[in-house]
């Protein structure tokens, strides 16, 4: 038995809670979690784009200063 006083312990805990609160109430539907899903993943692909083309740039900007030198 994990002590709910210890961090792992309090993790295993609160989990344990959500997941039972979960399976009891009429809360979200399995489609309406997987639309959130991909709407959180659309969002975190778009941002990885933008810090790549970010990151890209300035590697470039920085590349080109380095040989004009």
């Amino acid at each position: 038995m994990i002590n709910p006083l210890s961090p792992l312990g309090y993790l295993f805990t609160i989990l344990e809670v959500r997941w039972h609160k979960a399976r009891s109430e009429e809360g979200a539907s399995a489609v309406e979690w997987v639309i959130i899903a991909a709407i959180v993943v659309g969002i975190c692909i778009a941002v990885a784009g933008i810090l790549r083309a970010a990151l890209e740039g300035k590697a470039n900007e920085i590349g080109s200063d380095i040989e004009g030198q």
